[in-house]
């Protein structure tokens, strides 16, 4: 049932774990890539390349080494900021990960030493971000209202998995707008557009959480109508330690420095200093210059395949999982029964039966990778009256048969607690 122009089969020989069997002869079923992916040989082998024949820290030696890794660094900038749709490669900013980028535009509202208007924030202004969020988009704004004095608002979420905006949670107080691109656990695809040109009428700023986007869709971060927009390289089959923070150029010019150290100043007094422009002022330290590298062959990678095609196999997927999962007794999944507007995350409980124990028994005896917990989006959860869910995550190196072990895995879980 996977499309013929998608050769699943041959994708799945470029990634190595692919090739292993766990204890007792087990296949391998990894739906566990919302969380993190796997990665392909061609990452694997540019990163081990890199550090075997051209390590050197990055702009700053002035020798042979020290120019190979600055450009390999810097190509790698330039590829992301292709892969998404950057105006301009000066608005890549590479942090750690997608928690750090949400970190580093939240510390900009409310710092004494920024005066822009735009980022000015204290008591009477709001914040506002949504029930969906992952705990990365949650914790960094409670801080920042914390810090200031301003309120914290979101939006609710319905019983289908959907953003409630019924209620006109945005006013001309909100200075910020923070919200899932597509949330970790529903699956839902937000509707930005409408989420942008409320917050915009406002005269508010909008980010977006597009951990779980990038990695699936084709994202232009130009045409989407964000200001801000933060992925991580760990879930798009590049390495971990390793995220990217895309802002417009105006406001990354306004906002003051997120750390201080090398790479970031211009120049140092004892009493003062002066930054670097864009995006080194956001970039101090000794960057993570091999994982940076590695996230630019996992762009070239998935650039070869081509990100329709990878949306449209996941659909595939994820049309198939929802009708298979249908005939499972007691099973209940949380978030959109459709195909409209979500993608390929699938969460869901089996009545009377914890997922801790859920995930065991699929790991245990069918070898089938699952996520259970609250998935670090502990309020949705509270929402929706449960604990936790069971989740199962596609991405391009899923096959239809691999949804059917689970659903075979699943069926023998009911039994054993029958």
């Amino acid at each position: 049932m996977t499309s013929t122009s998608f050769d699943v089969e041959k994708i799945r020989k470029d990634f190595p774990i692919f090739s292993r069997e766990l204890p007792d002869g087990r296949p391998l079923v990894y739906l566990d890539s919302g969380n993190s992916s796997q990665k392909p040989e061609l990452v694997i082998e540019t990163m081990r390349e890199h550090l075997a024949l051209h390590y050197s820290n990055v702009g700053r030696a002035m020798h042979v080494l020290g120019a190979e890794s600055t450009e390999a660094y810097e190509g790698a900038r330039d590829k992301i900021a292709g892969f998404v749709g950057a105006p301009s490669r000066d608005e890549v900013i590479f942090t750690k990960n997608a928690s750090e980028a949400l970190n580093l535009v939240a510390y900009a509202f409310g710092n004494p030493i920024n005066t822009d208007p735009r980022f000015t924030l204290g008591p009477g202004d709001e914040i506002v971000i949504s029930e969906m969020e992952h705990h990365s988009n949650i914790v960094p704004w409670q801080l920042l209202s914390q810090r200031t004095g301003a309120t914290l608002k979101w939006f609710g979420v319905t019983d289908d998995g959907r953003l409630d905006l019924s209620a006109d949670v945005i006013t001309e107080r909100t200075k910020i707008v923070s919200v899932a691109h597509q949330s970790n656990v529903l699956g839902t695809v937000n509707p930005v557009a409408e989420l942008a040109r409320r917050a915009h009428e406002a005269g508010a700023l909008i980010m977006l959480d597009a951990s779980q986007s990038v990695p699936h869709h084709p994202v232009n971060v130009a045409e989407l109508g964000a200001d801000f927009v933060a992925f991580t390289g760990h879930k798009m089959v590049g390495p971990s330690g390793i995220g990217v923070l895309w802002g417009r150029t105006e406001l990354l010019d306004a906002m003051p420095p997120f750390l201080g150290g090398g790479e970031m100043i211009e120049a140092v007094w004892m009493d003062h200093s002066t930054y670097a422009p864009v995006p080194h002022k956001f970039e101090a330290g000794t960057p993570p210059i091999v994982e940076a590298i590695g996230l630019g062959a996992a762009v070239d990678y998935l650039t070869g395949i081509g990100m329709d095609a990878v949306e449209a196999h996941e659909r595939e997927l994820t049309a198939y999982a929802l009708e298979a999962l249908r005939d499972l007794p007691s099973l209940r999944i949380i978030g959109p029964e459709t195909l409209e507007g979500r993608g390929g995350t699938v969460a869901f409980t089996l009545e009377g039966i914890h997922p801790h124990d859920v995930g065991q028994i699929l790991d245990d005896q069918f070898g089938v990778a699952v996520r259970v917990g609250h998935h670090c989006a502990r309020p949705l959860h509270l929402r929706f009256g449960i604990p936790a869910t069971t989740r199962a995550s596609f991405y391009l190196y899923n096959t239809t048969g691999e949804i059917d072990a689970l659903v075979r895995g699943l069926h023998h879980v009911q039994k054993v607690f029958a």
